[in-house]
C-alpha cells in the first residue's frame, strides 16, 4: 500500500455565509466546487488549498458545537504551511483575525501560531 498525499480534508460549519466569507474572502482560497445539496438540505462548498489539496467544507443545518474544551477524540487541528509566519499573522490581523503569539515548535524549531475560524476551530500556521 502506498498512501500518496493528504486529498482533501473536511470540515463542519454552522454558518455557512460566515465560513465561505471566512475561507474565501478573507483566507483567499479558490472555490473549485459550490454545490447546494437539497437531498441532505445543505451547502457543500470545495476550495483549493495548494495545488494537490482540497478543504471540504459541509454546512448542515444544525450541527452539534464542536467540544473544544476539553479537547476529544477527532480533529485536532488544522495547520497551513506558510512561507512565513509573522508575515501571515499581520495580513490576518489586519483583516481582523486575531493571532496566538508567534512561537518557536518545541521539535522543529520553527515558528508557528494559531487563529480560529467562526466556529471556533483552530488553525495553525506553520514555516
Amino acid at each position: 500500500m502506498q498512501l500518496n498525499a493528504i486529498h482533501h480534508v473536511a470540515i463542519i460549519v454552522s454558518d455557512y455565509a460566515a465560513s465561505r466569507a471566512f475561507y474565501v474572502e478573507k483566507l483567499g482560497l479558490p472555490v473549485i466546487r459550490e454545490n447546494y445539496r437539497p437531498e441532505k438540505n445543505d451547502w457543500k462548498l470545495d476550495l483549493a488549498l495548494g495545488p494537490d489539496t482540497e478543504l471540504e467544507i459541509f454546512a448542515p443545518q444544525n450541527p452539534p458545537a464542536r467540544v473544544t474544551n476539553p479537547e476529544a477524540c477527532g480533529l485536532r487541528h488544522l495547520a497551513f504551511r506558510v512561507g512565513s509566519v509573522a508575515d501571515t499573522v499581520r495580513e490576518l490581523e489586519a483583516l481582523g483575525i486575531p493571532c496566538e503569539p508567534i512561537r518557536q515548535d518545541t521539535f522543529t524549531g520553527k515558528p508557528m501560531t494559531f487563529f480560529r475560524d467562526p466556529d471556533d476551530l483552530p488553525l495553525e500556521l506553520h514555516e
